[in-house]
């Protein structure tokens, strides 16, 4: 196995600096840089009167730039045609690289968390906003190892091909989770077509099962999430610190909605994992039927665009935590009512698109991992 040379950055690549004096009458797009690599971007647009500093500077195709402030999270990135004629503060210094390196393995070099960590230890500062400040002397001293161009280009495109695939299945992934909700969405729509619909009181009715707390007690929370992705875990809460605060126990199969936030989809169904948690006063509890409704049958419904929309009548108020899903208007809606066998295979459907998505997330965790490993691997074996 061959050991790269180490090279300090200052031999590679040169600062380059176009400072221009702001003119109050000029458009300036102004470029930030993503954390963990993830490249520049246009952050916002300018007329110089509204720029604080008295000078700008130029950012052209082939910069390799990065922010003094952030290099600790991966804040390096290359300049493409894009972000050419763009500008930046002199919080984010410019470096043209030489012949001795290619700019892509070297960013590729500045995307692994070993090198953020290295960047975190030579930075400095004497305040807290200040504290993680990498200077331009430090960052050019730092050594890098160094394989013959032949073989930084021979890296570059292994890794750009793996790149480019992980987002291609990643792609597929989301063109397949797309394409089965919008099939799950054509079915309910046939599903509750020249049905009766009935009145939540009817077939949901508000169920308060009110805990007497024990001072001495501890009482697991429950969140629901916004979106309708699903409930979470809180920390206990000890009895003694709740207060006047009431409390009551969720049972699976409730249909929950948290009473601020059931206009922006903070709806969901209690499952088995959530045995023995509380809700405060906050969450609205509903108890559907069996004989006549599916719980996740009604919170598909509320979910959908005109569910939204009659959760959100139902919540008069301003915006955020001012609109309050009132009891007595929940109550009163009115929902679709299938026949309970088509329901319960609707669910069927649902379950089946979940476990899915389930699939697919440990896919996309492992193809996140995946670039990081091989770049490890990389240089580990050349250090």
């Amino acid at each position: 196995m061959s050991l790269w040379p180490r090279v300090a950055l200052g031999k590679l690549i040169k600062p380059i600096e176009r400072r221009e004096a702001v003119i109050p009458e000029q458009k300036y797009r102004l470029l930030g840089v993503r954390w963990y690599g993830q490249g520049l971007f246009i952050k916002e647009e300018k007329i110089g009167f509204d720029v604080r500093a008295p000078h700008l500077y130029k950012v052209e195709n082939g910069d390799f730039v990065y922010s003094r402030l952030f290099a600790w999270k991966g804040s390096f990135a290359n300049a493409t045609e894009i972000e050419h004629g763009c500008y930046v503060s002199n919080e984010f210094p410019c470096f043209h690289p030489t012949n001795r390196i290619d700019p892509s393995f070297l960013l590729w070099y500045f995307s692994r968390e070993i090198a953020w960590s290295e960047a975190l230890g030579l930075s400095s500062g004497a305040t807290p906003t200040s504290r993680n400040r990498l200077s331009e002397a430090r960052f050019l001293g730092m050594l890098i190892p160094l394989p013959s161009i032949d073989e930084q280009r021979a890296i570059v495109t292994r890794l750009d091909a793996i790149a480019d695939k992980v987002l291609q299945v990643e792609a597929k992934l989301d063109e397949i989770e797309a394409d089965a909700e919008r099939l799950l969405a054509i079915r309910f729509r046939e599903i509750i077509e020249d049905v009766k619909w009935q009145t939540m009181a009817e077939v949901a009715p508000l169920v308060r099962r009110e805990v007497e707390v024990d001072l001495e007690g501890s009482y697991p929370e429950l969140g629901i999430r916004s979106f309708g992705k699903g409930t979470f875990h809180k920390p206990p809460l000890e009895g003694a610190d709740v207060g006047s605060k009431r409390l009551f126990s969720i049972e699976p199969g409730d249909l929950l909605f948290s009473n601020v936030f059931a206009w922006e989809g903070a709806i969901a169904v209690a499952k088995k994992k959530d045995v023995g948690r509380f809700g405060s006063h906050r969450f609205i509890s509903c108890l559907a039927n069996p004989e006549m409704v599916s719980p996740e049958f009604l919170r598909y419904y509320f979910l959908t665009p005109q569910g939204l929309e009659k959760i959100g009548e139902a919540s008069p108020g301003g915006a955020g935590r001012n609109r309050t899903l009132g009891l007595e208007k929940l109550m009163a809606l009115q929902v679709p009512v299938p026949k309970l066998a088509k329901q319960q295979a609707f669910d069927n459907l649902q379950t089946k698109l979940a476990k899915m998505k389930v699939k697919h997330t440990e896919t996309r965790q492992a193809l996140k991992a995946l670039l990081p490993s091989m770049l490890e691997q990389i240089f580990r074996n050349h250090h």
